[in-house]
């Protein structure tokens, strides 16, 4: 736990920084511009003294909503972009997916969790080009292949999940892919409304495919498998 902690604890300190970066840009924008913290603080419904706060970097936990208005008041858009910066931290249920997956592989086979997209057979980086932070959840390994793992505790938007998945493939090369789904009825009413999808995406049956693995053997096709 304290290395899953210490990334959440890297998030907010990175955030902190942001703002007070963004801070000094909104300060010296606004003497730029001669404005008057009372005239930024009127023009986003706020007190001069908040204003005058946040320029001076005295408001850590300003949100971002409230930076963005006062930078723009002051003639500064805010562009912001989120970046994968390693494996995320996963909760209870996550992992008690990932576990019950597990226990029904055989034993002679490989089970790597948090692998690295770029990351080849033992550990052998496949590629070039500036870090990859993406990882598989898991990946199972035979004598001569691989399976990648995605597990989803709940369902949301079933196309961003298959364009991430389909990228993971291409650039780790790992044709086949079981994708793991919590047994809900929320996740069997979104896996009903995008059927054709998944079926097209992942054509394996999941009784053939768990007793594939459970057998050693590496599935024929990638396979979407409720637990």
């Amino acid at each position: 736990m304290p290395v899953r902690q210490s990334a959440v604890d890297r998030g907010k300190a990175r955030g902190h920084r942001f703002v007070v970066e963004l801070s000094r840009e909104l300060e010296d924008a606004r003497i730029a511009s001669g404005l008057s913290y009372a005239w930024l603080g009127k023009a986003v419904g706020i007190s001069g003294q908040q204003a005058a706060r946040v320029c001076r970097g005295e408001s850590p936990g300003a949100s971002s909503v409230g930076i963005a208005g006062l930078l723009a008041a002051a003639g500064l858009d805010l562009s912001v972009r989120a970046y994968p910066a390693g494996p995320p931290v996963r909760d209870a249920a996550h992992l008690a997916l990932l576990a019950r997956f597990r226990a029904r592989i055989a034993t002679s086979l490989i089970w790597r969790a948090e692998v690295p997209v770029l990351e080849g057979p033992q550990g052998l980086v496949v590629g070039s080009g500036p870090p990859d932070r993406r990882a598989w959840d898991a990946v199972i390994e035979g004598r001569s292949w691989r399976v990648g793992v995605e597990a989803e505790t709940r369902l949301g938007d079933v196309q961003a999940l298959e364009r991430r998945i389909a990228l993971k493939q291409r650039d780790g090369s790992i044709p086949v892919v079981v994708l793991l789904v919590n047994d809900t009825a929320h996740n069997r009413r979104i896996i009903g409304l995008e059927a054709v999808g998944l079926r097209s995406m992942f054509p394996g049956t999941p009784r053939r495919t768990l007793r594939t693995l459970g057998e050693g053997n590496a599935p024929a096709v990638s396979t979407l498998v409720l637990l």
